[in-house]
């Protein structure tokens, strides 16, 4: 009567509040996702949840279901788990970095888990490297790198992890905050404060600036975003970073954000792992870890599409 997909897309729907979302979510149409949910409801013979309410307000039919996919859903993962490291042959090996200054918030807790379930996986994120990342991942030397810039390189995947919006951080005296947009041409009498690394790698300038040939009047660095906030929140420069970066400081009244145009800036995070370790049970489990902590413990990020790699 009650099947797998119906318990996952209970949680999606009270995760996400919406069944907009909850269809995103599950990669559903939201058509075929309102079918899923009547056609369970007319199993259990029981309303689950009150239409056009935000977050979804659930039943008791609904509630118990839920209740029911708390207790099995891990269980299943669990065993999916074990039986994946059964038909494996071989030890693995998990060396990664990361070219996302904004990303130990939900990278961090992916690992402690991961570890937790694969202790037979060797772990570590080296620090201070010398080297480009996704060369040295085709070379051997790393076996995953989180990336926003995937390049083309011969036998290397880009996995899909979520989307996310990247949001203009201004001082709260700004006179861009309570603005429901910004157009390029506002940034060319502004300091503009990024992170140190080459404006190609920055989609504030990529996607924003560059294409309306735009140049701020001034542009610093600086290497923490709690630094770049700070000098954000005192007036010496406005800031784009990912929306799940921000959130806390938004929370705060730290500083106020700006969408970056009418539609948006958006842009997608990718796991890049070679082709070779592309099935290796652990591998899946890791990717499939990192997807759902990122949307368990980050505001406003959206699924990726898994179907194939990027252009590149």
């Amino acid at each position: 009567m009650i099947e797998l997909r119906h318990l996952r897309t209970l949680l999606a729907l009270r995760e996400t509040g919406s069944l907009v979302d909850a269809a995103e979510r599950v990669h559903l149409t939201q058509s075929a996702l309102s079918h899923q949910l009547k056609d369970l409801e007319s199993r259990v013979d029981s309303p689950l949840f009150v239409r056009k309410t935000r977050p979804v307000e659930f039943t008791r039919a609904g509630l118990r279901l839920l209740a029911l996919a708390d207790q099995v859903l891990p269980e299943v993962r669990k065993a999916e788990r074990d039986l994946a490291r059964l038909a494996g042959t071989e030890q693995g090996r998990l060396h990664m970095a990361i070219e996302c200054h904004s990303c130990f918030q939900w990278l961090m807790p992916t690992v402690d888990y991961f570890r937790d379930h694969w202790p037979e996986v060797e772990i570590d994120i080296p620090s201070g490297h010398h080297f480009d990342p996704l060369p040295a991942l085709a070379r051997e030397q790393l076996d995953l790198v989180i990336t926003a810039d995937p390049q083309p390189l011969d036998g290397i995947h880009y996995a899909p992890l979520f989307r996310y919006e990247g949001l203009l951080a201004v001082a709260r005296q700004h006179a861009f905050a309570g603005q429901g947009f910004i157009e390029p041409q506002a940034l060319a009498d502004e300091t503009l404060i990024t992170y140190p690394v080459e404006q190609s790698r920055l989609d504030i300038f990529t996607q924003f600036l560059q294409p309306a040939n735009v140049r701020p009047r001034e542009i610093r660095t600086a290497e923490l975003t709690i630094m770049m906030m700070q000098l954000v929140a005192s007036g010496r420069g406005v800031c784009a970073l990912p929306n799940w970066a921000l959130t806390e400081y938004l929370e705060r009244d730290y500083v106020s954000a700006v969408k970056l145009g009418e539609h948006g800036v958006w842009s997608t995070l990718f796991a890049a792992i070679r082709e070779e370790t592309r099935e290796a049970p652990w591998m899946q489990d890791f990717l499939r870890t990192a997807r759902e902590t990122s949307f368990a413990v980050l505001t406003g990020v959206k699924p990726a599409d898994h179907d194939g790699e990027p252009a590149v």
